[in-house]
């Protein structure tokens, strides 16, 4: 597998996930305009466009009253939301295709400390994206009956729920997941000055 069919690979999966992004941007856009427009609630355009927009936005406005804030501003925070989880998507990509170019690299070096300092490094740069995602999906109050939420909670909880027994909160927050990136940045740190040297 050649660095070029991974940069490839890379156009190739960075263009849909800003496809999917666009796409549901310009969806919540078209939903406050028509809102703004006073369009007829049950004409078939709005009902199209709500259709499209309910599942991104309903659970946004739950998660808005849940801290207190106007539900109406979800559309913007969705907005932001679907940004954000596009940036971590393309993140988790880059991290995955960097991981499998150093390791190729360092198999045609014949050096086993390189592939395992890369895959560990790899790894552990994963590991930060996925407790990411469960802190934004946690903002937007996502159910653990979802999916990715229960694969999430299943994947960071070994290293969080000590963490959070032996650190009180502060205040209202759990930092918790704070405590935990800058150990794994430790540990990354630590596999950059010896494996990967």
């Amino acid at each position: 597998m050649s660095t070029l069919f991974l940069d490839r690979i890379s156009v190739f999966a960075t263009s849909i996930v800003t496809t999917v992004i666009v796409f549901i941007v310009a969806l919540v856009i078209l939903r406050m305009i028509a809102q703004a427009a006073n369009l007829n609630f049950f004409g078939w355009p709005y009902v199209t466009i709500r259709r499209l927009t309910d599942p991104f936005l309903a659970p946004v406005r739950v998660a808005l009253r849940g801290f207190g804030v106007d539900p109406k501003y979800a559309p913007l925070v969705a907005i932001l939301i679907t940004i954000l989880l596009g940036y971590v998507v393309v993140r988790l990509k880059d991290t995955i295709l960097f991981t499998i170019a150093g390791m190729l690299s360092a198999v045609q070096q014949h050096s086993p400390a390189r592939v395992i300092g890369q895959l560990l490094y790899g790894l552990l740069a994963i590991y930060i994206l996925l407790i990411f995602m469960r802190i934004v999906f946690s903002w937007v109050m996502i159910s653990y009956q979802n999916r990715i939420m229960r694969f999430l909670f299943r994947t960071t909880e070994p290293l969080l729920a000590p963490l959070r027994r032996m650190i009180p909160p502060v205040g209202p927050f759990d930092i918790s997941a704070f405590v935990a990136f800058l150990i794994i940045w430790l540990f990354q740190a630590a596999i950059a000055g010896t494996l990967l040297r």
